[in-house]
């Protein structure tokens, strides 16, 4: 039974006021019309059109069922082409990125991309709290560092790497650390995000070594980190872009390089993917993903 097919029939003879205008319309012989309408009636078990040689008039319950048809049918229309407008760029994109890298790598190059894309409605969200995009939190979200396993895909963006850096009039009150385990002996700055490692690694003599800090301080934000650092707080190990400015300017020093092993997080696109993926959220991934390339393999 084509329901949507019967209720366009209906309203299109209500429209017209005759069946065969409404079969000229439809391309339909004004039988073929009729017969529609009789099966309706049938199935309602009411009289929805009064029949007289001149004209159709609409019953009580007809007037009470266009009024349905219409706003059955508009809707259809409605969710249709809201489906259908997944294949063009356009609609809310909502954006989850973390504060610090989002201000410093994604937000600059967000007035391109809504001057390229002007029918997409993009929503930032700026926030270290890992939203889920699979429950429909945000429809693209740009991580740092290891991905669990789960259902999103995820591009890669790039590479921040470590620094142990620290404030000069720290090191003047506390004294320089020489080798990694001299911070056994001072304040490190703790890292409380989830998915940070509990401890600092380091490679000596070729061998990577990792050991556990101490501090009086604890941050969950990796710009707060770096403030902390500033502020002669302690020792912290952050993403050297970061606090890029700092050592310019050289309120930071970094330490111990020579016993850095290397080590970053990757920068990652996550997001779901489909066969019905709306092509904003692949609009933006691949703007970031051709974007952030061109600043830099390490971001």
């Amino acid at each position: 039974m084509d329901l949507a097919g019967d209720l366009e029939v209906f309203t299109l003879v209500a429209d017209e006021g005759s069946f065969s205008a409404a079969g000229r319309k439809l391309k339909l012989a004004p039988s073929s019309v009729a017969r529609v309408i009789d099966r309706i009636e049938a199935r309602l078990g009411v009289r929805l059109l009064l029949r007289t040689t001149r004209s159709l008039v609409l019953t009580p319950e007809g007037v009470a069922y266009l009024s349905s048809t219409r706003r059955i049918l508009a809707e259809l229309r409605e969710t249709e082409q809201s489906i259908a407008d997944q294949n063009s760029p356009k609609g809310r994109l909502r954006v989850s990125i973390s504060q610090l890298f989002g201000r410093m790598f994604v937000v600059p190059l967000l007035g391109e991309f809504v001057q390229k894309y002007p029918d997409i409605l993009l929503e930032v969200i700026s926030t270290d709290t890992v939203v889920d995009i699979a429950a429909g939190e945000a429809d693209v979200a740009v991580r740092l560092g290891p991905l669990p396993d789960g259902p999103l895909t995820a591009r890669k963006l790039g590479m921040t790497h470590k620094v142990i850096v620290a404030a000069p009039r720290y090191l003047a009150r506390r004294g320089t650390p020489i080798v990694p385990e001299d911070l056994l002996d001072h304040d490190c700055i703790g890292f409380t995000f989830k998915r940070a490692a509990p401890n600092w690694p380091f490679r000596k003599d070729g061998r990577d070594y990792s050991l556990q800090i101490k501090g009086s301080v604890e941050t969950n934000n990796g710009e707060t980190q770096g403030q902390l650092a500033v502020e002669g707080i302690g020792i912290a190990r952050v993403c050297a872009e970061t606090v890029a400015d700092a050592m310019k300017e050289g309120t930071l020093v970094p330490l111990l390089e020579e016993f850095n092993p290397g080590d970053g997080e990757e920068v990652h696109a996550v997001f779901v993917a489909g066969a019905y993926t709306p092509r904003r959220i692949r609009c933006f991934v691949d703007y970031l993903v051709e974007r952030l390339s061109h600043q830099q393999a390490r971001l």
